[in-house]
């Protein structure tokens, strides 16, 4: 019976790529494998076969380009000879050149030692707001780990080194073949290094890494804010098996401010005035993060009052425009008087009564809300 063309065995065009003949024949695998086929084992064997050898095939350039010029008769007995078929080597051939990019494995026998990256570290820094704002370079001790220098991270003793590891074969992977599956993992005996010690270095016992403290400089760009990181490439703890150092993430602390309340690029405080300033008018001296200023008071301010000098706040790392701050006026009442402040003061009272809703507008407004909302919860 002549063979079928291997295009129509696996169900592509002649011009399809290598990774579309690699999906097709990855899903007729699963449909057709016999494991998966126990009551048609035969029929599923036979095509299984089939599609194993148009892959073996067209996979190979070589291969490919012969067929299509001469047909079968250009592959010289074609693919299907000994270690083609099903089973379990056939299977975890399969599984290597189809299946070995999910699992992370490659084709038997093949691979290296895994390397592990080092991991990442963060570090919280606290900043006071005027370094926030202004920006430095802050020197900062972090704890981590580095690549041994006395044995240079192999682990061995100094004049020793590492052994091939026998149970994986060096590659620091071994493969489980469970039925269908079949299973790449790190090698148990050396932890996926492909290296075993047998004489282990004093300094870091076997580890290749030891703990350390490292001072590192940090540069704050200006307008830093609480939570803000800072990214230093490379310099988290170190990796394992030559891999790469992690990173070190550097987290912003802005400490409260005795003056100064932070949104953004806008600050705030509080400015407390007296009675006497309030009332009749004047200046009082305001303090800035770069330097005080003269805030002019109306006459007649009251508590609460907010004012507002731009570009008197801070810039931001993501907007370099100048803030605002916004000064909130407290009105002061004056605490332990003598007895003579005290009746100048009852004094100056009863002037004010005696002026009405002319010297105090909103407490003549308030009694008369007053009054009103007692009228109508008693009717």
């Amino acid at each position: 019976m002549a063979k079928r063309d291997y295009y129509e065995v696996l169900g592509v065009s002649k011009s399809a790529s290598a990774d579309e003949i690699k999906k097709a024949y990855r899903r007729l695998a699963m449909k057709h494998h016999p494991d998966r086929n126990k009551e048609d084992s035969d029929g599923s064997e036979k095509r299984f076969k089939e599609a194993k050898e148009a892959y073996e095939v067209l996979k190979d350039e070589q291969k490919r380009a012969a067929y299509d010029q001469f047909g079968h008769d250009g592959l010289r007995g074609g693919p299907g000879g000994p270690g083609g078929g099903y089973g379990a080597e056939g299977f975890g051939d399969i599984f290597g050149d189809v299946f070995g990019d999910i699992f992370g494995g490659g084709r038997r026998g093949g691979g290296a030692p895994q390397v592990f990256r080092g991991a990442d570290l963060g570090y919280e820094l606290k900043l006071d707001l005027e370094t926030a704002v202004a920006g430095d370079s802050i020197t900062i001790d972090v704890p981590t780990q580095v690549g041994c220098e006395t044995c240079g991270g192999s682990g061995a003793k100094k004049g020793s080194d590492p052994v091939k590891c026998t149970t994986c074969g060096g590659v620091g992977q071994v493969r489980m073949q469970q039925g269908f599956f079949s299973i790449q993992q790190t090698c148990p005996a050396c932890k996926g290094a492909g290296t075993t010690i047998s004489d282990p270095c004093t300094d870091c016992h076997g580890r290749g890494r030891v703990r350390k403290t490292r001072t590192l400089s940090v540069k704050v760009p200006a307008g830093v804010d609480d939570g803000d990181r800072i990214r230093l490439s490379g310099e988290g703890e170190a990796g394992r098996n030559g891999g790469p150092s992690g990173d070190l993430y550097v987290e912003i602390r802005v400490q409260p401010h005795k003056i100064f309340d932070r949104e953004g690029a806008n600050i705030s405080c509080e400015v407390p005035v007296s009675m006497a300033t309030a009332t009749l008018g004047g200046e009082v001296e305001l303090p800035t993060l770069d330097g005080n200023v003269s805030l002019k008071i109306p006459a007649g301010t009251q508590s609460g009052k907010v004012f507002r000098l731009r570009g008197k706040g801070v810039t931001t790392v993501r907007d370099h425009r100048q803030g605002d701050l916004f000064a909130m006026v407290a009105v002061e009442t004056p605490v332990h008087l003598t007895a003579k402040q005290k009746e100048m003061l009852e004094k100056f009272d009863e002037s004010i009564r005696a002026g009405g809703e002319k010297h105090s507008p909103r407490a003549g407004g308030w009694v008369d809300t007053v009054k009103r909302f007692f009228e109508r919860i008693s009717q």
